[in-house]
C-alpha cells in the first residue's frame, strides 16, 4: 500500500508531478515560470519536481515562449495537443504522462498560489485519492473574482454535492492533488471545463476518499478566462443529471427533499447563464482538512 508522504524521512525526497495545463497563455508564460521557480526553491527540500506543462492547441506564442523558458531544465516537459480539447482533456494528458504517484493539477494563471501545494501535498496519506483546494471552505476565501465565475462555481458546486451526496464544498477547483494509480485510468466524456468535475464525481463513483483544503481564490495575474459560461453550464447540469440518474436510476426517482433543493438550485443556475452574457474565448469519503 501506498505509505504516507508523512512517513518519508527528511532526508527523502517525495517525487511529485506538477501538471500545468495551457491555451493562449502567452500573457502568463512569465510569471508562471517564476511562481514554478518559486515553487522548487520553498518546497525543494521535501520534494523532487518534475513539472509537465500541457499545452492545449493555443494558438498564440505560448508554445515558443514556453520551449524558451524550459531549455536547459531537464525536469521540465512540454507536451502538445495541437489541437484545443479542452482543460479537462489536458489535465487527464498530463496524468497520463507523469512519472510520479503524486500528481498535482494547477492553474497557469495565478488564481492560487502554487506554493499551495505544500499544504495539500501531505494530506494525501494512505487510503486518500484526492485532496481539492477549496475557496468555498469554512476556512477559505476569494479576491476579485467576477461574479459570474462565483455564481456558476459556488452553485455547480451545490448540485454535485447533492447528487454525488458527499459534503464537499466546490467540485470544480483545478488544483489538486491526485494519487495517479486512482484516476489515470478513468475516462472522461467532457474534455472542457466539466470534465474537472466529472473527474472528482467518477473519484467518489468508485468509492474512492477525497479531501478538501481552504483556499483563497483570485482574480488571473494576467490573461482572460477561456470558459464559455453558457456552454459550461449546460455542460454541468447534463453530467449532473446523469450523476443522478447512476445513483437513483433516474432523475424521478431521487428523494423528495433532494429533489426539491436541486430543483431551487437549478433555477438559479440556470439564472446565472441568462442574466450573465460573458461568452469569452475558449474550466464514498469526504474529509474536510
Amino acid at each position: 500500500m501506498q505509505s504516507s508522504l508523512n512517513q518519508h524521512s527528511s532526508s527523502t525526497l517525495t517525487p511529485v508531478s506538477v501538471v500545468v495545463p495551457m491555451f493562449n497563455e502567452r500573457e502568463c508564460v512569465a510569471s508562471l515560470m517564476a511562481s514554478l521557480a518559486g515553487v522548487e526553491a520553498q518546497l525543494g527540500d521535501r520534494y523532487a519536481f518534475e513539472f509537465v506543462l500541457v499545452d492545449d492547441g493555443s494558438r498564440d506564442e505560448t508554445v515558443a515562449l514556453l520551449n524558451a523558458a524550459i531549455a536547459g531544465r531537464p525536469n521540465y516537459r512540454l507536451i502538445e495537443h495541437g489541437v484545443n480539447r479542452g482543460i479537462g482533456a489536458a489535465i487527464g494528458t498530463g496524468i497520463a504522462a507523469a512519472s510520479h504517484e503524486f500528481v498535482v493539477s494547477m492553474d497557469c494563471d495565478g488564481s492560487y498560489d502554487p506554493l499551495l501545494m505544500g499544504e495539500l501535498l501531505p494530506l494525501l496519506a494512505d487510503r486518500v485519492d484526492l485532496v481539492t483546494a477549496s475557496p468555498y471552505h469554512r476556512a477559505g476565501g476569494v479576491e476579485n473574482v467576477p461574479l459570474w465565475r462565483l455564481r456558476l462555481s459556488r452553485l455547480a458546486s451545490q448540485l454535485y454535492g447533492l447528487a454525488c451526496r458527499h459534503k464537499l464544498s466546490c467540485y470544480t477547483s483545478c488544483f489538486r492533488v491526485y494519487r495517479r494509480s486512482a484516476v489515470v485510468n478513468l475516462q472522461l466524456e467532457n474534455p472542457g471545463f466539466v470534465g474537472v468535475a466529472e473527474l472528482l464525481c467518477q473519484v467518489l463513483h468508485q468509492g474512492g476518499v477525497v479531501v478538501e483544503h481552504p483556499a483563497m481564490l483570485r482574480s488571473r495575474v494576467a490573461g482572460h478566462s477561456k470558459m464559455r459560461v453558457v456552454r459550461a453550464s449546460l455542460g454541468h447540469l447534463r453530467l449532473i443529471g446523469k450523476v443522478v440518474a447512476a445513483r437513483f436510476g433516474s432523475a424521478e426517482n431521487a428523494p423528495m427533499g433532494v429533489a426539491k433543493h436541486a430543483d431551487q438550485t437549478l433555477h438559479q443556475l440556470r439564472e446565472t447563464t441568462t442574466s450573465d452574457s460573458h461568452t469569452t474565448e475558449e474550466t464514498p469519503a469526504v474529509q474536510l482538512a
